[in-house]
């Protein structure tokens, strides 16, 4: 199974990669073929809604995110990872999204997709209006669905969530995909 993990902090030490990273590992240690992405060293450009993408197939903007888009085309799982800005998701991850719509009405392989989120706030409610907005993203692609969030609140510092519960269920989570799940 092709697993692609796209980690979308920018920061050093980010928690929201540390989960990107437990899943990616738990999902390489059950078999599957994964990779994990980080949007922090590459170049995104706003989508312009010319929807030359819709005509052609690809966008016509040239930066790192059509290979990128190429590879969640190929993926058979997706693995998005967050922190959670003002109760949304992080402006890189959106603006790929964003920039994936030339997936739309393609022959993509992804049916499942995990979402990975961190945040300061510890609120049971904290993650919901970021679960919306990928929701809204899914929704969008009739056979993929949500398969499972995984947040970890009260984590704002580099590296605080060590030790955190949520680390062992993204690992878990990825390790689940070697079962058949």
């Amino acid at each position: 199974m092709n697993v692609l993990v796209i980690s979308s902090s920018l920061r050093n030490g980010s928690n929201s990669e540390a989960l990107a990273d437990e899943f990616a590992k738990g999902s390489e240690e059950a078999g599957n073929n994964t990779e994990k992405i980080s949007l922090k060293d590459k170049k995104l450009a706003f989508c312009t809604g010319c929807f030359s993408c819709l005509k052609t197939g690809r966008c016509c903007i040239k930066d790192d995110a059509f290979n990128i888009v190429g590879k969640m085309h190929d993926a058979d799982v997706l693995v998005l990872a967050s922190p959670i800005y003002y109760y949304g998701v992080s402006g890189q991850l959106k603006t790929l999204l964003d920039r994936a719509n030339p997936l739309y009405d393609t022959d993509y392989r992804f049916k499942s997709i995990f979402l990975l989120l961190s945040a300061a706030e510890n609120e049971e409610d904290t993650p919901d209006k970021a679960i919306r907005c990928i929701q809204g993203w899914v929704d969008c692609f009739e056979r993929a669905h949500l398969e499972k969030t995984i947040f970890a609140g009260g984590v704002n510092e580099r590296n605080e969530i060590a030790g955190h519960s949520a680390l062992r269920k993204a690992y878990e989570a990825g390790k689940a995909l070697g079962d058949g799940k």
